[in-house]
């Protein structure tokens, strides 16, 4: 009987896979596309996500981070990470590192899809294959959470995410993130001549009209070339809980609150771990507190800026804020670094 069957061989499947492996259990991993995925995503990872990747024995090369700089036409506000930097990676080189280390540690990866989940007391049975226990980390719209009866409530206020690639240099080593009435840019290097623009908006239009809403990064932007769009969302995604049995909820099919504070990789990344940790101790009941406490001050701060976020006369207040007082913003960004 397998150890561990991952539904799903994004960045947290691949985790959990890697870390399965490393503690000396047999992982399969099934993921229906051919590595390497691509995926809308700000591509910036914090620096417990970078070290999260070195525990695993990935390092990927791309731009150091310095830090988070918000910006609002000419004004600005920006706080350094204390400690080592992040790192801007394109999702596919990210993607490539955790597919070659997965199967240089043995981890099984096979085409298809994970369904028709049936326990017992001691195995999970889906997709053809036995396990021990599965982990399902099939993303943002988790087909598993949906089977399971795990799907939260939905939101009145739905939010979108587009990213396209730049072919500029880099002018800074902080992620910047543009703030309009509409909603964010994200301004991410990614190395040598490769910037990474991603939009956030509660509305749903073209990539181009979003960035018209920041004329002054639009204007330096303007007759670069360009990468294909990629689009997300809904953004927000509810679980009503992260176990059912012998199965566990990690990564976005969790639950996701938004990208606003760009976290996703690194909490994909310690959820996985601590899914992983748990069932390795003998302890899965101890999984949702874990996730609850490594998640905790992710959702209290992205949900409070959206709160603001979604009125645009307070949300013109965001970077002013910032500006005047550079020792909160600097502790909301170490906190969630």
């Amino acid at each position: 009987m397998i150890d561990l069957l991952v539904a799903g061989g994004g960045p947290a499947g691949l985790a959990a896979a890697i870390r399965a492996a490393g503690l000396g259990m047999e992982a399969v991993v099934v993921e229906p596309r051919s590595a390497p995925i691509d995926k809308a995503c700000g591509e910036g990872i914090m620096p417990s996500g970078v070290a999260a990747l070195r525990a695993l024995g990935i390092e990927v090369s791309g731009h150091p981070l310095r830090g988070i700089r918000y910006v609002e036409g000419a004004r600005s506000a920006q706080a350094v990470f204390r400690g080592q930097p992040g790192l801007g990676v394109r999702r596919t080189e990210l993607h490539t590192a955790l597919h070659e280390r997965a199967l240089e540690l043995g981890v099984r990866i096979v085409p298809g899809k994970v369904a028709g989940v049936r326990q017992s007391h001691d195995r999970v049975v889906a997709g053809g294959l036995t396990a021990r226990w599965l982990i399902a980390a099939d993303g943002l719209h988790s087909p598993l959470r949906r089977e399971l009866g795990l799907d939260g409530p939905g939101t009145a206020v739905r939010r979108y995410g587009q990213r396209r690639h730049y072919r500029i240099g880099p002018w800074t080593e902080f992620v910047e993130v543009h703030w309009s009435r509409h909603g964010e840019a994200y301004v991410t290097p990614l190395g040598e001549g490769l910037v990474g623009v991603a939009v956030l908006s509660r509305e749903r239009l073209p990539y181009e009209k979003h960035l018209a809403a920041f004329p002054r990064l639009a204007a330096s932007l303007l007759g670069r070339d360009t990468g294909p769009v990629r689009g997300a969302g809904p953004l927000r995604q509810r679980a009503r809980a992260r176990r059912a049995g012998r199965v566990l909820l990690v990564g976005d099919a969790a639950g996701y609150v938004d990208a606003l504070t760009g976290e996703g990789v690194a909490l994909a990344l310690a959820t996985a771990a601590a899914a992983v940790d748990a069932l390795a101790s003998g302890r899965p009941q101890d999984y949702p507190g874990r996730w609850a406490k490594l998640t905790r001050r992710h959702r209290f701060l992205t949900e409070g800026l959206l709160a603001v976020a979604r009125h645009p006369a307070a949300a013109q207040l965001i970077v002013p804020a910032a500006y005047r007082a550079p020792a909160v913003f600097g502790a909301a960004v170490h906190a969630l670094q």
